[in-house]
């Protein structure tokens, strides 16, 4: 599982085709759960088409901002070797089955800048604030020859839109993130909205959402990604199954513009190009 940094893949198993139904684990008793707020894409032609009309143009979802000219560089650590990965929101779109989605554009390179990995991200915000993953175009390399196993797109041989990044997350939440059957099936569970992170492009107490990612795909494997307003995700770490761990080193955004909402006292990022 190569999650894209939030930007991307992971979830948990529910069948309704673009639907989040219920939620995973135990919401707070004192609220109910998010999840049942989520709206659901009107169909047009058929079960897996999306309606123009739910969406709108720009992603602006404070814990996952989708703005063109953003980037965000991370430093991913394993028994593997380290790794450098790349994220940047492009000015281009891509038509998807009429919606207008954002394109992110992410790349992982090796310790002698060697490209490891280079995948395309589709993205869209419908008009409560839900963040939708759209499919990505993948392509990764192994030194002799590539693979675009795990590419898929939404209403294209089965596969299903899922959800990025809710507009309200609350603790137990759980949502799908993408459906291609046997190559993308990534799903993830809010457990945290006021932990803390300590990393080289800042510090974030109490106001740092965490979620449990995972895959039946990869069954033994669970990661934790780390949301901060603003930013997106700081942190990603292997819990079980594996022993990466991946930090934002830098975060920049367009020339006079600043991250919204700004980021606390307590927190150091770049917001210069």
């Amino acid at each position: 599982m190569r999650a894209a940094l939030g930007f991307g893949r992971l979830a948990l198993v529910l069948s309704v085709p673009f639907a989040l139904a219920g939620c995973v684990g135990e919401p707070p008793k004192t609220e109910p759960a998010g999840v049942d707020e989520v709206p659901r894409p009107t169909a047009s032609t058929d079960e897996h088409s999306l309606d123009p009309s739910d969406f709108v143009k720009r992603i602006d979802n404070p814990w996952l901002p989708l703005e063109p000219g953003r980037s965000w560089t991370y430093r991913s650590v394993s028994s593997d070797g380290p790794q450098q990965i790349t994220v940047t929101v492009l000015e281009e779109t891509k038509d998807i089955d009429g919606v207008t989605a954002t394109v992110v554009h992410d790349v992982v390179t090796g310790p002698r800048g060697k490209v490891l990995e280079d995948t395309y991200d589709w993205y869209a915000q419908d008009k409560k604030g839900n963040v939708w993953y759209l499919g990505e175009a993948t392509t990764e390399y192994d030194g002799k020859s590539s693979s675009t196993a795990g590419s898929w797109q939404a209403g294209v041989d089965g596969a299903r839109a899922g959800i990025a990044m809710l507009a309200r997350p609350r603790v137990g939440d759980g949502y799908k993130q993408e459906f291609l059957k046997g190559e993308a099936e990534d799903q993830a569970q809010v457990i945290e909205l006021d932990a803390e992170v300590v990393g080289p492009a800042g510090s974030w107490v109490d106001e740092v959402l965490v979620t449990k990612d995972t895959t039946p795909l990869e069954p033994d494997l669970v990661e934790h990604k780390f949301y901060v307003q603003g930013i997106g995700v700081v942190r990603e770490l292997t819990v079980e199954g594996g022993d990466e761990e991946v930090e934002l080193v830098k975060f920049t955004v367009p020339a006079g513009e600043t991250p919204s909402p700004t980021p606390s006292p307590t927190s150091s990022a770049s917001t210069g190009s």
